[in-house]
């Protein structure tokens, strides 16, 4: 998870593009041939744009976007801090 992409993505793709974009990356991770490399890097992709959605969400409900940011990371870092 990388803060600087995540607002990027959000910022410059719309809901729609980013959803698009995590379906194609979802096929490709199923694919039999992906090996680990491939997986890591689609990954951490997906984990970035389903932080972009989260924001985008939490921005149209009303949150300020370093709040929307900010809160997203405490979520992903707080779910591994639990395993």
């Amino acid at each position: 998870m990388k803060l600087p992409v995540i607002r990027q993505f959000y910022q410059n793709q719309s809901v729609e593009n980013l959803e698009k974009t995590l379906e194609v990356l979802e096929s490709f991770t199923e694919f039999r041939g992906t090996t680990d490399e491939d997986l890591n890097v689609a990954g951490e992709l997906i984990t970035n744009i389903c932080g972009a959605l989260e924001v985008h969400e939490n921005v149209k409900n009303g949150m300020a976007e370093r709040d929307a940011l900010n809160g997203f990371a405490q979520k992903v870092l707080g779910s591994i801090d639990k395993n």
